[in-house]
């Protein structure tokens, strides 16, 4: 069942979303693989921190974060990948590494990978490894204002 928290704030704001459930996985190609949903199309959610503070950067699946470009497009000084350890407490309703990309949620900034803006829909992690959201992406917009990472 997809994360408490995030069902409870799609139902509440009466988005339009599908719950797809999966064998299960724990990278984000075999989430695509086990949910028969090209990489390219899965959108995978990434916790940084920048200068000390944690975020989410939301990319596609095959993608990894591309770090100097991340630290030139928020004019962080420092910018890391936080460990599972470091950021584990901050998702309580989610299972490790299964943390759906909605930082509003969180307390935490979202960034977006600007090709995932070009797709109609969104799919990700819904807080487990065997269950995945997708939605329009002009509602996950809507909802979570992130920041596109331009190029």
């Amino acid at each position: 069942m997809a994360c408490a928290k995030l069902q409870e704030y799609l139902d509440e704001r009466r988005v339009r979303y599908v719950s797809l459930k999966h064998s299960p996985a724990f990278t984000a190609q075999e989430i695509a693989a086990s949910a028969h949903i090209p990489g390219r199309e899965l959108a995978k959610t990434v916790v940084v921190k920048l200068d000390g503070t944690m975020a989410l950067v939301v990319l596609p699946a095959p993608d990894m974060v591309r770090m100097k470009h991340l630290k030139a497009e928020t004019g962080a000084g420092d910018v890391s990948l936080a460990t599972e350890e470091e950021f584990k407490d901050r998702f309580p309703d989610c299972e490790v590494g299964a943390m759906p990309p909605f930082g509003n949620l969180y307390g935490m900034d979202t960034f977006v990978e600007e090709r995932l803006t070009e797709d109609e829909e969104i799919a990700f992690n819904a807080g487990t490894h065997t269950e995945l959201i997708r939605m329009a992406y002009a509602d996950f917009q809507d909802l979570v204002r992130p920041r596109i990472l331009e190029g």
